[in-house]
């Protein structure tokens, strides 16, 4: 292999995280160490949970104090963006930890010193956290967790129950019969005959050395190997649970057993109680753009000087075959754009979320932040199809000689369900936008700018607001004469969800490409020299990308009679001609990711009998 030229300075930038010192880095490469990048041979199923476990301890331990992570997005980010290449299955309990288990203890309950106790295990790892939110027996649980919590005044307690089957909490990570584990449970507070909303309750699951304590029961799930994290139904029945438990957030029952909620409505109740989704969206938008880092820096590693035996030209480079050597370069790309959005969300937000959003009729999420949301469901799948074709062209070796691929293929997928399922956030996204509520179409002014150059960012950004638009009135059409015929909510939904999903994916890819967009623009106030650097470094890379975009819509593009026919020939020309410009710079692109040596070391078996 030929001397690599240096990382451009502005792709470092970019992905060391703006805002973060070469002391927090370090710190955090130091807490997440090069040995938990892979797992012994032999190890049964419990034995490596158990691993994982002692791992999130020892990071733990060795990361700045929990608070301060949760204060600072970029750096609790790039904690879990390690922990997500070393192992998917500690990024996802450290997720659960940190954002699901201690962020709402700060959020909801940071006045409450009788929740001291629980706050110390969890700071100081002595337990670990759990999420007990979504129950199995009902889609859309979140909306109406049948979990209940009521109040017994003679005791001060609450008591907690699951009324059947049906309600279960289902998935948690309880299952490891040595490990403590303090539950976020989320149920219905029922008091004086009346549902008064969705709150979240501190709770140890698992007490020391993984007791479990009376009026809980836990069931572990079947060994699976798709996100290796010790899975468990669990079961409350009648668990008592001191007051201070309930992170009650302003709410109170006074002595005369008067119930009193600040926000005075169930359904603002259940978004509040919900508003822990940010962390969590931020975080698995920024492993999003990890693991695609990761799984492109192999898919190169594996293509670089490696020679094809096929008749038509034996000894040749495989990244002379135009089909490899755009697959390693598209997938760059996608990793860097990927990781401007990470950077984007990472970044404070004036006012985010604090207005709420819109209402919402399959699950919580919009209502909580409508745009965080919706990066998430973009960004995962944008992953997951991005890790797949790694996988799928790093051969047998990507499949059969280590497991990492697999892993980062199987921690996309998970999160396309998980942090908030992919559809029903383009369900609600779309319903937003056909009534309009907290939404403005976007603006399309004049024909497309710039002649039409595929490799513009204006064009791009022109392309998706008209295809969004054009969308978004034939979906508020369609609705609007469906109600206008006398046909309820579900039957004027119902008959246009596929619709919905192409109208909210629009709107996605609109957003997505306008971060982008703007990353290609020089930054205000640098000089005229190095702002001119890095558009020019960004932008091939973010055009690339685009391109990957409108052969992925060609479809629906021109359906909406956005693009003409022989979009696709332009298409496919231009990023001929693009990966062929970029093509010598693959391995500076691939090394400007500064990936662990751990995640690109060659499959090797030679002495190791």
């Amino acid at each position: 292999m030929g001397t690599v030229p240096p990382p451009d300075p502005v792709l470092l930038r970019l992905v060391r995280g703006a805002g973060l010192t070469a002391k927090t880095r370090s710190r955090l490469e130091e807490a997440v160490p090069g040995e938990f990048f892979g797992y012994p041979d032999g190890l049964t199923i419990r034995d490596r949970h158990a691993l994982t476990y002692d791992r999130l301890r020892r990071a733990g331990l060795a990361a700045p104090p929990a608070p301060e992570l949760l204060d600072d997005p970029p750096a609790l980010c790039a904690l879990l963006e390690r922990a997500a290449m070393a192992d998917p299955g500690l990024f996802h309990v450290m997720l659960l930890h940190y954002t699901l288990a201690l962020g709402p203890i700060l959020l909801f309950g940071s006045e409450q010193e009788g929740l001291r106790a629980a706050r110390d295990s969890l700071e100081s790892m002595e337990s670990f956290g759990a999420l007990l939110m979504t129950e199995v027996g009902r889609s859309n649980s979140h909306l109406a967790p049948r979990t209940l919590a009521r109040y017994d005044a003679a005791t001060r307690e609450f008591v907690l129950t699951t009324p059947d089957d049906e309600a279960v909490k289902f998935p948690t990570n309880t299952a490891h019969p040595d490990i403590p584990k303090i539950g976020a449970v989320y149920a219905t507070v029922e008091h004086g005959g009346r549902e008064r909303g969705v709150f979240v309750f501190a709770v140890p699951v698992r007490g020391p050395g993984g007791a479990v304590p009376a009026g809980v029961e836990i069931v572990p799930a079947p060994d699976t190997t798709g996100l290796m994290v010790d899975y468990a139904a669990v079961r409350l029945s009648g668990l008592r649970v001191p007051y201070e438990a309930w992170l009650r957030d302003g709410a109170t029952i006074g002595p005369d057993g008067q119930f009193h909620d600040p926000l005075g409505d169930p359904a603002a109740r259940l978004t509040r109680s919900m508003s822990i989704g940010p962390p969590v969206w931020r975080a698995v938008i920024s492993m999003s753009a990890a693991i695609t880092r990761s799984a492109a820096g192999i898919l190169h590693a594996h293509a670089a000087d490696r020679v094809t035996l096929g008749r038509l030209a034996p000894l040749r480079p495989l990244t002379d075959y135009r089909n490899v050597r755009e697959a390693v370069l598209e997938s760059l790309a996608s990793a860097y754009a990927l990781t401007v959005v990470a950077a984007h969300v990472k970044q404070p937000r004036d006012g985010a979320g604090q207005a709420g959003g819109p209402a919402t009729a399959w699950a919580p999420w919009s209502a909580v932040d409508r745009d965080l949301a919706l990066l998430k469901a973009a960004t995962t799948m944008e992953a997951q199809e991005t890790v797949s074709r790694c996988r799928v062209l790093s051969g047998a070796p990507g499949f059969a000689a280590t497991d990492r691929l697999n892993g980062y293929r199987g921690l996309a997928h998970a999160y396309m369900n998980a942090g908030g399922d992919n559809e029903l956030i383009l369900f609600d996204t779309a319903r937003a936008m056909a009534d309009l509520d907290r939404y403005e179409p976007p603006v399309v002014a004049g024909a497309v700018p710039d002649g039409g150059d595929l490799s513009s960012p204006r064009v791009w950004v022109h392309l998706a607001r008209d295809c969004e638009l054009r969308l978004q009135r034939r979906l508020a059409g369609r609705v609007a004469a469906a109600r206008a015929d006398g046909r309820d909510g579900f039957e004027a939904w119902n008959d246009n969800l596929s619709l919905a999903v192409r109208t909210a994916t629009a709107c996605a890819d609109r957003t997505m490409l306008e971060i982008l967009a703007a990353a290609c623009e020089p930054e205000p106030g640098s000089e005229p020299a190095s702002a001119a650097g890095a558009a020019g470094t960004l932008r091939p890379l973010l055009g690339l990308h685009a391109l990957g975009w409108l052969e992925r819509r060609a479809g629906v593009l021109l359906d909406e009679g956005v693009a003409e026919p022989g979009l696709l020939e332009r298409v496919w020309e231009r990023r001929g001609a693009l990966c062929d410009e970029l093509a010598g710079d693959a391995a500076a692109l691939a090394a400007a990711f500064e990936l662990p040596s751990e995640v690109t070391a060659p499959t090797a078996f030679v002495g190791q009998g």
